[in-house]
């Protein structure tokens, strides 16, 4: 993984998605957009819809050079031969999930404080993401929101590139980019745009 992927992160909510849109048609008119990495993120299905639905995701995104990362299920990960996991802190520990997945697999950490933030220091981890940095409908279980110095300082401290996740859209973006972030990591802006190519590449022309 380099930097550059981080850089426009997409997370997958089904519960979003436009009616006129299928989960894979969503994903690929954004990668079409700008969109440089795409988390697959399922709280309420079975095991074998998740990997079910992964598998057709891998599928669409083939060929594309767009990394596909599973949301906390590292079994899901390695069912479908994903390019990695995002864990938070009440997942699987980061040292059992790179022994499972191996050194060549993604693996990015959720950090919700600066002592968190720390502690992910001294762990090989390959991103760490830094949520949330406003409070967001789509993920109502975080802890209290960063805000634009808490995630400047964050970025300071970080040992490793960093994606910002939470509340993040055309509006908010400027002030994000302005801490240093490596990637902005967003799920409404564009899974629920009736647009979601467009809407990727408004995001991403901000970007560059």
């Amino acid at each position: 993984m380099n930097r550059e992927d981080l850089k426009l992160y997409l997370v997958t909510d089904r519960g979003l998605l436009h009616k006129s849109h299928s989960l894979e048609e969503m994903v690929l008119e954004a990668v079409a957009g700008g969109v440089t990495m795409v988390q697959l993120r399922e709280k309420n299905i079975s095991t074998r819809e998740f990997v079910e639905l992964g598998m057709r995701l891998k599928s669409a995104l083939a060929g594309t050079g767009v990394p596909l990362i599973v949301n906390d299920r590292v079994d899901v990960a390695l069912a479908i031969d994903a390019d990695g996991v995002h864990i938070g802190q009440s997942d699987m520990p980061y040292e059992i999930a790179r022994k499972l997945l191996g050194d060549n697999k993604i693996i990015g950490l959720s950090v919700e404080s600066l002592e968190q933030l720390e502690q992910a220091n001294q762990l090989d981890v390959d991103y760490v993401g830094i949520s949330p940095v406003f409070s967001t409908q789509t993920k109502t279980d975080t802890a209290p929101a960063f805000g634009i110095e808490g995630l400047r300082k964050a970025v300071s401290l970080s040992k490793h590139p960093t994606v910002a996740i939470g509340g993040i859209n055309m509006i908010t973006a400027p002030d994000v980019l302005s801490c240093g972030v490596d990637g902005i990591a967003v799920v409404s802006a564009i899974v629920a745009s009736p647009e979601p190519r467009s809407a990727a590449t408004a995001l991403k022309e901000l970007l560059d």
